[in-house]
């Protein structure tokens, strides 16, 4: 196994967004705005901070959205490489069309899922220190379902990882994986050897990465994830955007060069955009506004996903599942 100190960075950034339509028509689900960055700023934010400054992004959908987004990274000090997937066939997959590239171990991320994780660094040590094959990001996770909808990590009572079951039927741990892995060039090896699913018709990363224990490499939990949201539907914008504002400790985010009706008011959980127009005398509240959205409906907003295409409604009484109101 490599043991070079040199990590390189890996975001999957190409799935489609079927269930968060019509955001995802115009919005790669990694280019959506959180308190107006994009989740995958965030992403590369967080590898840089932990000494990575070359990673590869897997792209598919709106790919050249992405590429116009972030460039070659030098914005960030960073290089940024774009690899196509083509077929999306799944985690496993994606990361794959990366062996020929990438000559050390690398950090991956889920380009769809915003991660509180401050002790990232802590990752990153326990793969070196303990030689690791492996190291998974692991929350402690109350709610049994959020477990069904990730994958489940079982531990041996020497702290080595023995299992890991995407989307268990049954949660019989608390230990929640994810969408943060670092592992060790043979992971290529047992991604190699991944079968297709009959489920999902795609090349789960889980199955890897039990062949990869299964091969007698150790891989290690890592609990640095103080909060983890998956965006799926529209809803979950919404979501995520509050919560990341509440981790910011602030009443409101506005962006840049905003422009208001001199009776509008933005009041607790607006999120408002660069560029943005609401040239009605409407409230605005517990809501998303993205960039270049222009307001001219004479209803207030509470519980909105609004974009310069749509306006989404994410209340007690709307679907929040990515059909307009």
């Amino acid at each position: 196994m490599s043991h070079s100190k040199k990590l390189t960075g890996v975001i999957l950034a190409a799935g489609k967004g079927t269930r968060i339509r019509p955001l995802s028509l115009h919005y790669p689900k990694p280019l959506l705005p959180v308190c107006n960055k994009p989740i995958i700023q965030y992403q590369l934010e967080q590898l840089k901070r932990i000494g990575v400054d070359e990673v590869f992004i897997v792209v598919g959908h709106l790919k050249e959205t992405v590429l116009k987004a972030l460039g070659d990274g030098e914005a960030l000090g960073m290089t940024l490489h774009y690899v196509d997937q083509g077929e999306t066939l799944g985690i496993a997959h994606a990361v794959y069309k990366l062996e020929d590239q990438i000559q050390t171990p690398f950090m991956l991320f889920l380009g769809d899922i915003l991660i509180h994780a401050p002790r990232l660094e802590r990752m990153v040590d326990m793969f070196w220190n303990r030689r690791a094959g492996g190291v998974l990001a692991v929350k402690r996770e109350p709610d049994p379902e959020m477990i069904r909808r990730n994958f489940a990590v079982i531990l041996h009572a020497s702290g080595l990882v023995t299992r890991v079951i995407e989307k268990p039927r049954f949660a019989n741990t608390n230990l929640k994986g994810c969408g943060i892995y670092l592992f060790d060039l043979p992971i290529f090896d047992a991604i190699r050897r991944t079968p297709r699913t009959t489920q999902r018709d795609e090349y789960e990363i889980t199955n890897s990465i039990q062949i990869l224990i299964d091969d007698g490499y150790p891989v290690y939990p890592a609990e640095v994830v103080e909060w983890d949201m998956n965006v799926t539907v529209a809803a979950d914008v919404l979501q995520v955007n509050q919560v990341w504002r509440e981790t910011m400790g602030v009443d409101q985010v506005i962006g840049r060069n905003v422009s208001l009706h001199p009776n509008a008011r933005l009041g607790q959980g607006a999120i408002v955009g660069d560029n943005v127009r609401i040239e009605t005398p409407i409230t605005v509240r517990n809501s998303v506004i993205f960039a270049g959205s222009v307001v001219t409906g004479e209803w207030d907003l509470d519980n909105y996903v609004v974009t310069p295409e749509d306006n989404i409604y994410c209340g007690p009484n709307g679907s929040g599942d990515g059909s307009p109101a």
